[in-house]
């Protein structure tokens, strides 16, 4: 917490206090942080050891069939924590946290162990790396399932 990242999540967090504050008194509304699972994006790619962490934590949670992709994981936000009539659980610093499939014991252990056992021979085994690149590349329009990148497309187009 006394880097960049953390700094910026102190500051989130003091944000998201003031605003409930207000949120409250106004209009009886709340405002939380949400602490959500690692996934691909285009700042965790640039973190140094971030992809690899992610490439082990796809693969233990998508074996143990508890993977979600961003979409499924807001999702999830919603229908447990924020939907109409839901109570958000919260930790003991008033976060919301949707990585608690993440944070499994068990998967923390094994993301721990296959750290230790990863290598360039091993990466595509122990890992879902191949489906970490996939995911990046997807975020920049290439990969996308049912695109056909064949087929030509209009540049030139004008705004009206």
């Amino acid at each position: 917490r006394s880097g960049t990242i953390g700094k910026a999540k102190e500051h989130l967090e003091q944000t998201a206090l003031a605003l409930d504050h207000k949120l409250r008194d106004a209009v009886g509304g709340a405002a939380y942080v949400s602490v959500n699972k690692g996934l691909v994006t285009q700042a965790s790619s640039a973190i140094p050891v971030v992809p690899l962490y992610i490439s082990i934590l796809y693969k233990l949670m998508k074996a143990k069939g508890t993977h979600e992709g961003t979409a499924a994981q807001i999702r999830r936000l919603f229908e447990t924590h924020l939907g109409p009539g839901r109570t958000p659980a919260l930790d003991a610093a008033g976060r919301i946290r949707i990585d608690d499939w993440e944070m499994e014991p068990d998967i923390q252990r094994d993301v721990l162990r296959i750290w230790g056992e990863v290598t360039t021979d091993t990466l595509f085994t122990l890992t879902d790396y191949a489906g970490f690149k996939r995911e990046f590349r997807s975020l920049f329009g290439f990969e996308v399932p049912g695109v056909d990148y064949a087929q030509p497309v209009e540049t030139d187009v004008p705004l009206d």
